[in-house]
């Protein structure tokens, strides 16, 4: 069996982003492939029964308009198949930076709530948002498309949420999460790594 380390160095062989775009010069990339199907359905079931929370707003502005949330230990956030994946592609995100992952949680949305645009740190902390689509299927009419916008607020990226599918982005860039549709009677389940920099390689 791998150790954690030797897992780590076969995923940096592999994962390379499916895309790449950039926005005014933060980047958002999306890896597809990165987990097996029971890995998704056992996170889907696990969510299922997980202990959601109406207590979360995107803004200050709008925080009549709460949103589900579940918060995950930062013990059990390592456990997860998503963990060692998230690193090897911030590596691969950044070569010139170490990252550490200081939260996790994952929010859910279904068809009716309202969610709004928002962004995940200030400009320039260099932050990076890793959020994972956990679902068994999702069809295209669904919806639960998640945008990103310039600073003029004009939408440039759209990532549709396919199963497994792996979105790293820049916290900084202004995004939202639209929810499902109404022929839609899935959940939305989006599970989050917030990491901040450790340190840059000084051999530039």
């Amino acid at each position: 069996m791998l150790s954690k380390t030797q897992l780590t160095s076969a995923l940096q062989v592999i994962v390379k982003a499916t895309r790449r775009h950039s926005i005014e010069g933060r980047e958002v990339r999306i890896y597809d492939g990165l987990l097996q199907p029971n890995d998704i359905q056992g996170l889907t079931a696990a969510l299922q029964n997980g202990a959601f929370a109406r207590t979360e707003s995107a803004r200050p502005d709008t925080s009549a308009f709460r949103h589900w949330v579940l918060n995950v230990s930062m013990q059990a956030a390592t456990q997860l198949p998503v963990y060692q994946p998230t690193l090897a592609a911030a590596e691969e995100f950044a070569v010139e930076t170490v990252y550490r992952i200081y939260r996790c949680y994952c929010n859910y949305a279904a068809y009716g709530d309202m969610l709004f645009t928002h962004t995940d740190c200030p400009p320039g902390a260099r932050e990076l948002t890793a959020l994972w689509f956990i679902a068994p299927e999702w069809d295209v009419e669904w919806g639960g498309e998640t945008l990103f916008f310039d600073s003029s607020m004009d939408a440039q990226v759209v990532v549709s949420p396919r199963p497994g599918r792996l979105v790293l982005f820049d916290g900084s860039l202004p995004h939202v999460g639209r929810p499902p549709n109404r022929i839609c009677f899935a959940p939305r389940y989006t599970l989050a790594y917030k990491l901040q920099p450790l340190k840059r390689d000084s051999a530039n």
